[in-house]
């Protein structure tokens, strides 16, 4: 019986042990169709981006699998400080599977992960290939013109400097 070297043993420990990680982290992120302080997070598949026109931000985060770490990462962000997006009437659509073909992504064309802000008059704001925080998306959203509209007239918290 011929024995694995340490070096490979300890690399499939590693893998193991990420693996597992991963899959705890997973378990952590909220879930669509959950609401997190307020924040709708919803499943593109049962959502149609044009009803929330100029009625809500929708801010769609897209990955290939749930268990994109990027995704991960996005949605954990998202829960921990949920009040910045709701204050500034943002909605999640989240789309974990490519194969569903879902109005979102057809529309937002996303390639693996992808983070997708479209403002309530249907445009797209912004458009990241790795996680943000909801600060550095709040900080988008109060640099648009709608959202300086809302604050002047009184529709919205205070621009956040």
């Amino acid at each position: 019986m011929r024995r694995k070297p340490l070096t490979a043993l300890l690399a499939s420990l590693m893998l193991v042990a990420a693996a597992s990680a991963q899959a705890q982290e997973a378990s952590q992120a909220p879930a669509p169709g959950t609401a997190t302080e307020g924040l709708q997070i919803m499943d593109a598949a049962s959502v149609d981006i044009g009803e929330f026109l100029w009625l809500k931000r929708v801010l769609a985060v897209f990955a290939d699998t749930p268990a994109d770490p990027r995704y991960i990462q996005q949605m954990q962000l998202l829960a921990e400080r949920p009040r910045d997006l709701v204050e500034r009437d943002v909605i999640v659509i989240t789309d974990t599977d490519p194969t569903a073909r879902t109005e979102a992504r057809r529309d937002l064309r996303p390639r693996g992960f992808a983070l997708v802000l479209v403002d309530k008059d249907g445009v797209v704001k912004l458009r990241k290939p790795s996680p943000w925080s909801t600060r550095e998306i709040s900080r988008s959203i109060d640099k648009t013109p709608l959202r300086r509209d809302e604050i002047r007239e009184g529709r919205g918290s205070t621009l956040t400097q």
